[in-house]
């Protein structure tokens, strides 16, 4: 556990922090700073896959999601005020949707990986990553937002139906529901994040490998 604690710390502190950064929005509320901080999770458990293995990287995802759920539940409980009524800072659907995404997304990211990992080195992280961002975008932002979930529970489809709203796509195209657009800019800051991020992976991984040696 001692070998990874570095990687539990960063999880933990990425976790945390796009959780308090997705209350702030940018670019007319297309994206939140949180957008550029989550997928720096993908990084963390690449670099433990790449330099313990599959089983270390799982562990550290599972130490970020149990951190995550901690923030959702703190997040359900804090009540914000707007347009007249009360809301919780953290919706239900949001909370399970976060919750699935960074599972599935996460763990997807580590079997692909995995299959990669005797290829050319930037293959794995890349391709991983790839992989992984898409299907934790599309995870979350069906399970968080899309009218298909709202049968399930009419006070949690209240608290997102804003999302619902019809807006022109990317503020520019045709009207599509807000959350698509949501989506779709949040999947693009994913993929760029995971093109600078074999950065950090080829230098970390470097330094790592060269003190175990």
């Amino acid at each position: 556990m001692t070998r990874i604690l570095p990687g539990v710390l960063a999880m933990a502190t990425i976790v945390v922090a796009s959780n308090i950064l997705v209350q702030f929005l940018l670019l007319d509320g297309l994206l939140t700073w949180g957008a550029f901080t989550y997928p720096l999770a993908f990084l963390v458990t690449d670099i433990m896959n790449r330099v313990y293995g599959a089983a270390a990287a799982r562990r550290v995802v599972f130490s970020g999601l149990v951190v995550g759920i901690i923030c959702s539940l703190i997040g359900s409980q804090i009540m914000l005020q707007g347009d007249g009524y009360e809301y919780p800072a953290v919706a239900l659907r949001i909370a399970i949707g976060s919750a699935t995404a960074f599972l599935v997304a996460q763990l997807l990211d580590i079997a692909v990986f995995d299959r990669l990992r005797d290829g050319s080195w930037w293959k794995a992280p890349l391709g991983s990553t790839l992989v992984g961002s898409t299907v934790d975008t599309i995870i979350f932002f069906s399970i968080a937002f899309a009218s298909v979930f709202n049968g399930l529970s009419a006070s949690a489809a209240e608290e997102v139906i804003w999302a619902q709203d019809a807006a022109p796509f990317l503020n520019i195209g045709p009207m599509v529901p807000l959350w698509v657009t949501l989506a779709v800019a949040d999947w693009g800051v994913k993929l760029s994040i995971a093109l600078l991020a074999l950065v950090p992976f080829r230098i970390i991984v470097g330094r790592i490998m060269a003190r175990t040696v």
